[in-house]
């Protein structure tokens, strides 16, 4: 019978760092409850009092809960991050056409060289504003890899 506890107490760690991988809380409530299980099994099973299995129970589960809540804790903050890299993080930011047509051009953003295309403010129409070489833009949105840019206003410079 010690096996089965021993066996148990295995299963509830494996969960316990599976759920490392994939936070949820199932799998750690699980394992948690394995090894509270396990635990207090493989001692009343090799010979040890109740009074001594209980604790070591309970010290074993306040362990799984305790490192299930962390792992909750840091996906459910990664999660609420706002994007750091990569083109979805480039609304906001402010570049500079390197070349422009009519229909669109290049801007240089975040030290990269992008496609991109007019976005006009407001009630401006499309063709109303032409971007020049030099211009200051401020990326609206990306579309695949074109960026959706419009002219930056003088306050968005200054910041």
């Amino acid at each position: 019978m010690p096996v089965f506890g021993i066996v148990l107490l295995l299963i509830g760690v494996l969960l316990v760092v599976a759920e490392t991988h994939i936070p949820g809380g199932t799998l750690g409530v699980l394992g948690g409850l394995a090894m509270i299980a396990g635990g207090i099994l493989a001692i009343v099973s090799a010979g040890g009092s109740v009074a001594l299995a209980v604790p070591v129970g309970v010290v074993l589960g306040a362990a799984a809960g305790g490192w299930t809540l962390k792992i909750a804790r840091e996906a459910a903050r990664g999660q609420r991050r706002r994007i750091r890299s990569g083109a979805e993080a480039l609304g906001g930011h402010v570049g500079i056409v390197r070349s422009w047509s009519d229909s669109g051009g290049q801007v240089f953003v975040d030290g990269a060289l992008w496609r991109a295309r007019y976005e006009p403010l407001g009630d401006q129409e499309p063709h109303e504003r032409k971007l020049h070489e030099g211009d200051r833009v401020v990326v609206e949105y990306v579309n695949g890899l074109t960026l959706c840019v419009r002219a930056a206003e003088e306050w968005e410079l200054s910041a």
